[in-house]
């Protein structure tokens, strides 16, 4: 996994923060699917909610500790820069005596686990199975010489027997192959990258992940890692997608099998079946992204004997609750011991999150995210059964006067009770909420959990939201408010008072074309049921044109260095120059390097456009010497948006790009707000 924090921010940075374009699927290689087969495809996923990572491998063997430094894990041959050499001496000390795939297994299932994701191939390149493509695998340690045979399959067959789901973790990154490419720095005389031949790296990866899936049975999930640095790319990343479905139809597939790329419509597209957040939960979900969360129990993937800092139960159970509320998945680390046992710690805490599952699983396994946009108390989820809802409200704070508020919920209520021990519990309407009567003491103090049947689907009294392409306007633009549910009316003011039931009934998007204020608010059976909701609008004079520029294409300016922001071009020289006819890249693969274009846009027509820049790592815009877009940082390939008000003519325009390690990306599009975005490029770009 990634373990340096600069690549575990890239990583989280491409998950989070930044608005998701919806996605198309226009790249060839990758299998046409219809959205009901995907659905049955992700049904066994999307219900499981709580899976097992393993990280095992030759890294357990040094627990962490190498030359005097104990802070090391699966990243242990990277980060001490130890010789390919000495750290191939492990392979003839792996001998797990104690390894028992069957108790790895039901523990796994015993801790309400459905499935498990474990390492056959980590970064170092070292194979858990008998791989017919390379001597660097189980076959050659004295584990195997004893006659224990292939670990994959023992577990594979474990899996079978306890019914959970076998899936496999392959790294792309390789650091031992001599194919794959690019060497680290500091490998330079240890490890020439001389005759490598990147391509033939690519094929033995498609050898290995064909065995994978075509010895072990049925697999749940092909779970890759090890895919931003540059050579690796959406070609090869696609292809490698396509394979596993080929091999396994219903096979699932993480998102870090490819690299996402900005398509021609403006869309980004990443192949995969689910993210995967790393180290964190995502503040609200993904929407509708499919998602896992993968997560170590202490700090390192793999095992390290010194690491002591582990999470509570508390912490990961109310990670289950909290993950599940908004719609994802849990994969929670173990990181065994070179025996082949896992640290007795991970074992306790297993054991808890069993004890908890086994009362309040029904409110995890099979539900939908919740409800409701927050709760004071805890989370929630949903189980929509026809013509009831189960809503499981999993309390973290029990209410010291008994009263457990459910706000702001249109439905009547069929009834209560608490998981624990199946009490029944009153309930009760005051207004727009639902008040459940609670016993005095709380059945768990780390997160109890009541079931609440109600009549119908979910009603719920949210805000209402205000959309629209431009706050700011120079002609007009329009807004479009959404209830969040259909049994609800909207009805507006655009004179700065609140909405009453006397108030326009919104029906279709508002014409604007001057300074407002709008105001809305939810109505249900002629009374307000939600606060208000207020966008400011304003009518602008549009940034003034400047004087056309006599050639077409921007000066692009190239500059090396390692930085973490972007720099200040200004004080830096540039390595070269030359004119480019759009904002990106070319073909360029190196890292630490970035770049600065600069020109003029000329905008076609008076009006507000709005811009949308990708890029891996950080970037910015200037339009008029105002900085319209930051997407700076060090992050994955993100898109952020920015709008301004252009005069018809010619404006100035700078964007800068830098990119520290990993994937490469730039792209910018462009329009009218409200419109198709499309590349800037071409006729529109002068200097």
């Amino acid at each position: 996994m990634l373990t340096s924090l600069l690549l575990a921010a890239a990583l989280a940075a491409s998950h989070a923060g930044a608005p998701r374009p919806k996605t198309q699927n226009t790249r060839s290689v990758i299998p046409k699917e219809a959205r009901a087969h995907k659905d049955q495809r992700m049904e066994w996923w999307r219900d499981a909610r709580l899976g097992m990572f393993i990280h095992w491998g030759l890294y357990s063997i040094p627990a962490g500790t190498w030359n005097g430094k104990t802070d090391y894990a699966e990243w242990i041959r990277e980060e001490a820069h130890i010789p390919v050499g000495e750290y191939e001496k492990l392979k003839y000390k792996f001998d797990p005596v104690k390894f028992n795939a069957e108790a790895w297994v039901k523990m796994a299932k015993d801790a309400g686990m459905k499935y498990i994701v474990i390492t056959t191939k980590h970064h170092d390149g070292f194979n858990l199975f008998d791989s017919p493509y390379t001597d660097w695998n189980i076959s050659h340690t004295p584990y195997w010489k004893r006659g224990k045979g292939d670990i994959m399959s023992q577990m594979a067959k474990a899996c079978k027997k306890y019914g959970i789901k076998m899936c496999w973790y392959h790294s792309i990154m390789d650091w031992h192959e001599p194919d794959y490419l690019p060497r680290r720095s500091w490998e330079v005389g240890d490890r020439p990258a001389d005759g490598a031949d990147f391509r033939k790296f690519v094929q033995y990866l498609r050898s290995e992940v064909t065995w994978l899936l075509t010895h072990y049975g049925p697999i749940g999930v092909m779970w890759f890692d090890g895919e931003w640095e540059s050579t690796w790319n959406a070609k090869d990343g696609d292809a490698l997608y396509a394979l596993c479905r080929q091999l396994q139809p219903n096979v699932i597939v993480n998102n870090r099998v490819s690299v996402a790329e900005t398509q021609s419509d403006g869309h980004t597209f990443q192949a995969g079946d689910f993210s995967t957040p790393e180290q964190y939960i995502p503040p609200t979900g993904l929407g509708d992204v499919d998602w896992e969360t993968c997560m170590t129990m202490n700090d390192h993937w793999g095992y390290n004997s010194h690491d002591k800092n582990w999470k509570s139960p508390e912490t990961l159970i109310r990670n289950i609750v909290d993950i599940a509320s908004k719609g994802g998945n849990y994969l929670l680390n173990i990181g065994p011991r070179s025996d082949g046992t896992f640290p007795p710690e991970a074992v306790g805490r297993l054991k808890a999150i069993g004890r908890w599952m086994h009362v309040n699983g029904d409110s995890i396994y099979g539900t939908k995210a919740s409800i409701f946009d927050n709760l004071t108390w805890g989370r929630s989820t949903t189980r929509v059964l026809g013509k009831t809802t189960d809503l499981y409200l999993q309390v973290f704070d029990w209410p010291k006067d008994g009263k457990l508020v459910v706000p702001g919920i249109g439905n009547g209520s069929l009834s209560a009770e608490l998981l624990a021990g199946h009490k029944h519990l009153k309930v009760a309407r005051a207004g727009s909420d639902l008040i459940i009567s609670l016993p005095p003491k709380m059945p768990d103090a780390i997160c109890s959990v009541v079931r609440l049947e109600v009549a119908g689907k979910p009603i719920v009294y949210r805000v209402p939201k205000i959309s629209t392409p431009s706050a700011i306007l120079v002609g007009q633009t329009t807004a479009s408010i959404d209830a969040g549910s259909k049994q609800l009316q909207v009805r507006y003011t655009t004179d700065g008072s609140d909405p009453t039931v006397g108030s326009a009934l919104y029906e279709e998007p508002i014409s604007i074309a001057r300074s407002l204020t709008l105001k809305a608010a939810s109505f249900y059976q002629g009374r307000r049921v939600s606060s208000v909701a207020s966008e400011k609008f304003e009518k602008v004079m549009p940034n003034p044109a400047t004087t056309p520029g006599g050639e077409p294409g921007l000066l692009s300016q190239e500059y090396k260095g390692d930085w973490d922001t972007l720099p200040d071009f200004d004080s830096l020289t540039p390595r070269s120059s030359a004119i480019a006819d759009s904002v990106g890249l070319g073909g360029s693969k190196e890292e630490n390097w970035g770049k600065r274009l600069s020109g003029l846009i000329t905008a076609p027509s008076d009006g507000v456009y709005e811009f949308a820049l990708t890029s891996d790592d950080g970037s910015r815009l200037w339009i008029d010497d105002r900085l319209v877009v930051d997407n700076d940082g060090l992050h994955g390939a993100v898109t952020k948006t920015g709008v301004v008000a252009l005069a018809k003519g010619a404006h100035k325009i700078v964007v800068g790009w830098f990119n520290k390690s990993g994937g490469l990306e730039l792209s910018l599009f462009w329009g009218k707000a409200g419109s198709k975005l499309i590349p800037v490029a071409g006729a529109a770009l002068s200097h």
